[in-house]
């Protein structure tokens, strides 16, 4: 731990890890013989017999597990504001939110702790993190990546992927973690590439986004539109995860999750079967809309990191604006960063396609990357230039 940085980055650093095989383990995955409180005091002292199938996964393959990093929450939130093991420090951007929920997995890579996080993303909370923290995120296609031995907030919208420091870590961890190899492609010009979203982000967000776009050749106008009304879904299932442990142990709960769990648990019958049609109608008009291009590029963020004393609750749906979508649809997502505002904070492009089409996002978020690093607008050349 850098001697300048809160210790909440970690709720338990084991340290054990051999160098460029550090594993940071979000502190929902269950790991056994280790502490994992998935972020509650409710859990506080919950020791596992068995490890998650994920970091099985990973640990068949020679990682190492650093040890079990901070997270908001249950994994219900977008900053790693936690009331009982300390809030998550940015260490790129010292003063702003390091994003969540995987928020300790991305910045344990930034203070060189880890080489490889994993995370879990149902709203978010993979890309998020990546975006706040300049880092790359990435949610595979729903139930690619076994979610067993992880504490679940809406198990259909969870998912588990890496974070790492670029695309190449995160295709590694992919072919570990499922078998995914990413496809074969000689240069951008080899995909059709639609553009969305950039109406809805701030003018210097957009501006980066929009220059990443531009550095593909074959861009397809598309009219994808974002989901209204699934909130209630997404909630009712929250609500069936945590009915019972709420009613019994509600005072452990933090401030913000008592709020919005009890909220969830206040969705009624009907709004939650509106909100579960009106998801099945987004993705049939999702995957008709993806017809016409191979991926699209958006902005992970529309706005930068908040301030680190923000209110998780005023920017929470700004913050998932252009990350739930693709939970909701199930479709594969990559968090790139694209370059830095005037006033230096990180701008974060995602790049997603149809579910199932992983090897595709990773191949194209590869030479995308590449491209980056030729061009001023790259996060190495930023640091460089002291912005």
């Amino acid at each position: 731990m850098t001697a300048d940085l809160p210790p909440a980055i970690w709720i338990t650093k084991l340290g054990d890890g051999p160098e460029g095989r550090r594993l940071a383990v979000k502190d929902l995955f269950d790991t056994a013989g280790i502490r994992t409180t998935y972020g509650s005091a409710v859990f506080a002292d919950h020791v596992p017999g068995r490890t998650a199938a994920a970091v099985r996964l990973l640990q068949h393959h020679g990682w190492a597990v650093e040890g079990k990093s901070n997270l908001q929450e249950f994994a219900y939130g977008i900053t790693s504001q936690n009331p009982h093991f300390g809030d998550v420090p940015n260490p790129r951007f010292p003063g702003r939110v390091a994003g969540g929920s995987s928020g300790g997995s991305a910045a344990s890579l930034v203070t060189g702790e880890a080489d490889l996080g994993l995370g879990t993303d149902t709203g978010g909370s993979i890309r998020i993190p990546a975006a706040c923290c300049e880092v790359v995120g990435y949610k595979p296609s729903f139930g690619l990546v076994p979610m067993s031995g992880c504490f679940a907030l809406a198990p259909t919208f969870d998912h588990a992927g890496p974070l790492a420091p670029d695309v190449a870590g995160c295709a590694e961890a992919m072919e570990q973690l499922a078998g995914v190899e990413a496809r074969a492609l000689g240069d951008l010009g080899e995909v059709a590439v639609g553009v969305a979203w950039l109406e809805h982000a701030e003018p210097d967000v957009r501006e980066q986004v929009a220059l990443a776009a531009d550095l593909f050749p074959n861009l397809v106008a598309v009219d994808l539109r974002l989901p209204e009304g699934l909130d209630p879904a997404f909630q009712r299932e929250i609500a069936e995860v945590h009915r019972d442990l709420y009613a019994t142990h509600r005072e452990a709960y933090g401030p913000n999750a008592q709020f919005k769990i009890g909220r969830a648990i206040g969705v009624s019958d009907d709004q939650a079967a509106v909100a579960k049609a009106a998801r099945v109608r987004y993705r049939e008009r999702f995957m008709q809309t993806l017809e016409a291009v191979d991926v699209v590029i958006a902005p992970t963020l529309p706005i930068v990191p908040p301030t680190a004393d923000v209110d998780e609750l005023d920017v929470r749906e700004r913050m998932t604006q252009m990350t739930f979508p693709l939970n909701a649809v199930g479709a594969p997502s990559l968090a790139l960063p694209c370059g830095r505002t005037p006033d230096g904070l990180p701008a974060s492009a995602q790049i997603f396609a149809r579910p199932g089409d992983d090897d595709l996002v990773l191949a194209v978020g590869a030479l995308l990357e590449s491209a980056l690093r030729h061009t001023a607008r790259s996060p190495e050349e930023t640091l460089e230039r002291g912005a």
